[in-house]
C-alpha cells in the first residue's frame, strides 16, 4: 500500500511539473478518498488548489472527510457552494454531522432542506453528540429485526433493504434484534443467519450477550473496547436501552489513528494535525511557546552549573563528563515516561497501582544505576587517572538514573491530576528534572570530595 501511494505521489509530482491536468485526473481516479487526501496534504498551497479543482465532485465529500480540519476548511472556502452541495448529498448522516461545522451555513441549510423527514430526523439526532463520543461515531441507520420473525423473513428483509438503498449498510456483520418499543434484545450474526433453517425464529438464534455503548461514552474508550473484543460493529443504546445507532470498525480505526497522531505530535509540542505547509507566521507562533519553555528550563540548568563555576575551572574533566550524566538520566527517564504515559492513555495506570509501578521502576533504575555507575567510574579512572573523579562520576550516575526513572513514573500522574496532557508536557518537565539533578549531583559531589 505504501509503495502504491509513493507511485501515485511520484506520478502526481511529474504531472504537476508538466501541467498535465488530464494525467492528474487519471491519477485521482485510481486513488481512494483517503489516498487523495494524503496527496493533497503533501502539496504546497498552490498545487493543492490545482489538484482539488480536479477531484471528481462525486468524491469530494469523502476526501474532505479524510482531511484534517485546517486543510478541510481552507479547501471548503475555495469551493463553489453548488459543488459542495452536489458532493455532500452522497454522504451518510453521521459523516455529514462530522464536517457540518466547517461548512458555510447556506450549504448546511440547503442540505437540510433537501432531506426527507426521516433523513432529517437522523441527522438532527447525530449532530447533537460531540465528535469525540460514541454518539458522534455512530450511524443511526442501523438494521434491526423483531425477535418473533423467522430466518426466512429476516433474509427477505435484507433483500428489500438492498433493493431500497442500493446496497447493504457498510460493515454489516450482524443484525440487531429489538422488541416492539425498540429496546435492544440481542444480535444475530449474518454468518449464522444465512446458514440456518428458514423456519427457525430469530429469538432462537440471537445472542443476548451484546457489547453495547451509550452515546456519551468517550470515543477513545469505544476504540479500546473494539480493540479488546475484536468487534466489527456494536449497537448504541440510550438510557432506556433503546437502540439508537450502530458503530462500525472503520470509524473506530479513525479514532485510533487520531489518538496515535495526537500522542506523536504532542511529544514535540505540536497541535494534533499540523499542516506541513501552514502559513509561516502562524506555525512559528504556535511553536514559539514550547521553544520558550524549553529555553527557560535550559537557563535553569545553566544556573545550576553556574553555582559550581569555580569547581569546573579547577577540574576541567568535570565539564567533559557533565553531559554524560544528564544524558543518561534523560534517557532512563524517557523510557519510564513513555511507559507510564501509554499506560494512562489505555487506563492501565491508576491510583491503585501507581505506587507499585513506581517501586518497580525504582528497582529497574537501581539495577541499571549500579551497572552503569561501575562502568563509568572505571572509564573515568582510566581516562583521567583520578579515582576520586571516578567515584564521584559513578555516584552521580546512580543518583541521576534513579531520579530519572522515578520522575518518569511520577510526572505523568502529577500532570494528569492538574489537567495537563502528559504527552504534551511530560518530556519538558522530565528534561528539566534530570538536567538539574544530574548537574547538581555531579558538581556538588565533585566540590565535596575532590575540592
Amino acid at each position: 500500500m505504501t509503495d502504491n501511494f509513493q507511485q501515485f505521489a511520484d506520478r502526481l509530482d511529474s504531472a504537476l511539473l508538466h501541467g498535465d491536468n488530464a494525467a492528474i485526473q487519471g491519477i485521482l481516479a485510481e486513488c481512494t478518498s483517503a489516498e487523495t487526501a494524503r496527496l493533497l496534504e503533501s502539496q504546497p498551497p498552490k498545487e493543492r488548489l490545482q489538484i482539488w479543482a480536479l477531484v471528481p465532485t462525486s468524491s469530494c465529500a469523502k476526501v474532505l472527510l479524510a482531511l484534517p480540519k485546517p486543510l478541510r476548511r481552507t479547501l471548503i472556502q475555495q469551493t463553489e457552494e453548488a459543488r459542495l452541495i452536489m458532493g455532500l448529498s452522497q454522504m451518510q448522516m453521521d459523516e455529514l454531522a462530522d464536517i457540518d461545522a466547517d461548512l458555510p451555513m447556506p450549504v448546511v441549510s440547503a442540505m437540510v432542506q433537501a432531506m426527507d423527514a426521516q433523513r432529517r430526523q437522523r441527522y438532527e439526532r447525530v449532530r447533537d453528540y460531540p465528535d469525540n463520543s460514541a454518539g458522534g461515531l455512530m450511524d443511526v441507520d442501523s438494521s434491526a429485526l423483531r425477535a418473533d420473525v423467522s430466518v426466512k423473513a429476516a433474509l427477505r428483509y435484507l433483500r428489500r433493504l438492498r433493493q431500497r438503498e442500493g446496497e447493504l449498510p457498510e460493515h454489516l456483520d450482524s443484525l440487531m434484534v429489538v422488541d416492539r418499543d425498540n429496546h435492544l434484545l440481542g444480535i444475530v450474526p449474518l454468518s449464522l443467519l444465512v446458514s440456518t433453517e428458514m423456519d427457525i425464529s430469530i429469538r432462537e438464534l440471537m445472542s443476548t450477550q451484546v457489547t453495547r455503548f451509550t452515546p456519551q461514552m468517550p470515543a477513545s474508550s469505544v476504540a479500546q473496547v473494539f480493540k479488546d473484543q475484536d468487534l466489527l460493529s456494536a449497537p448504541v443504546v440510550d438510557d432506556e436501552q433503546k437502540l439508537i445507532g450502530r458503530i462500525t470498525v472503520d470509524d473506530v480505526i479513525d479514532v485510533i489513528q487520531d489518538e496515535a497522531d495526537k500522542a506523536l505530535y504532542s511529544q514535540a509540542g505540536l497541535n494534533t494535525h499540523p499542516d506541513m505547509f501552514a502559513p509561516i507566521v502562524r506555525s512559528a507562533t504556535r511553536r514559539a511557546l514550547w521553544l520558550g519553555i524549553n529555553l527557560l528550563t535550559a537557563f535553569l540548568a545553566a544556573w545550576v552549573i553556574g553555582l559550581f563555576e569555580a569547581a569546573i575551572e579547577k577540574v576541567v574533566a568535570l565539564a567533559v563528563l557533565m553531559p554524560v550524566v544528564a544524558s543518561m538520566g534523560g534517557v532512563a527517564g524517557s523510557q519510564t515516561l513513555t511507559l507510564v504515559t501509554r499506560g494512562l492513555a489505555l487506563n492501565q495506570v491508576n491510583r491503585n497501582n501507581i505506587i507499585r509501578l513506581i517501586g518497580h521502576e525504582f528497582s529497574i533504575g537501581a539495577l541499571n544505576a549500579l551497572l552503569w555507575a561501575a562502568l563509568v567510574a572505571f572509564i573515568a579512572l582510566r581516562w583521567f587517572g583520578d579515582w576520586q573523579l571516578g567515584l564521584v562520576f559513578g555516584l552521580a550516575m546512580v543518583i541521576v538514573l534513579i531520579t530519572g526513572v522515578v520522575a518518569g513514573a511520577s510526572i505523568p500522574m502529577l500532570l494528569k491530576k492538574i489537567g495537563i496532557d502528559p504527552a504534551l508536557a511530560g518530556g519538558v518537565v522530565l528534561t528539566t528534572v534530570t538536567d538539574v539533578v544530574g548537574f547538581f549531583a555531579f558538581l556538588g559531589l565533585a566540590t565535596l570530595f575532590i575540592l
